[in-house]
């Protein structure tokens, strides 16, 4: 009998990390010269050192507006937010700093994550077009452990200047990967915190 979609997540959460355990991990795996996931490379240890030194960046520099934070602490249900991701994923490392910054604001909100490779069975109930694209956040409403919404693997904004960039030239190039980290830094986590917010609606 095949497991429903929340009985699959509910698996997945038994090997999954707390905040400070992923980073511990992102941290550990970036001091030996290596990342998450079976595939290992070069290229993908690098991305991982990077990222590393992007949260822990954002992690220090992260400011909400009072406004933002209200509507924060106004949320009142038990919310758990499952996130995707792996230590090499760009667009993971300015998301989830802005993700964990709001449930340390309201303990409602909770926060574990689980890695795409080894979740692959969850990965592939949540695609964009069809891609395995990652960070998914996953949103869980704990009262009767149903998922109520989902976002990712980029804010609105960023999405469009991606597809913009894809209409325009077919594929995203390394130039465009570092024009969109250009934009994580100068939006200081905003329009992934503004997404965020229009979640906590539903």
């Amino acid at each position: 009998m095949e497991l429903v979609v929340e009985d699959l997540i509910k698996k997945g959460l038994e090997h999954s990390y707390s905040y400070e355990a992923y980073r511990a991990l992102v941290s550990e795996l970036a001091e030996k010269n290596e990342s998450t996931g079976p595939e290992q490379s070069e290229a993908l240890s690098q991305y991982t050192q990077l990222n590393n030194s992007r949260m822990r960046r954002w992690d220090k520099t992260l400011k909400f507006s009072d406004e933002a934070v209200t509507k924060i602490k106004s949320v009142n249900q038990k919310i758990l937010w499952v996130v995707i991701s792996e230590s090499w994923c760009g667009d993971a490392s300015p998301a989830l700093p802005v993700m964990n910054k709001i449930t340390k604001i309201n303990p409602n909100i909770s926060l574990s994550i689980i890695l795409r490779d080894e979740n692959l069975d969850i990965m592939n109930q949540f695609l964009t077009n069809g891609g395995m694209s990652i960070p998914k956040l996953i949103a869980i409403d704990k009262k009767d452990d149903t998922v109520v919404a989902t976002w990712g693997p980029r804010s609105i904004k960023a999405t469009k200047l991606v597809e913009d960039y894809k209409t325009a030239h077919g594929l995203l190039t390394p130039e465009f990967k570092q024009d969109l980290q250009g934009f994580y830094n100068k939006d200081k986590g905003q329009s992934i915190l503004e997404d965020l917010l229009l979640l906590l609606d539903n």
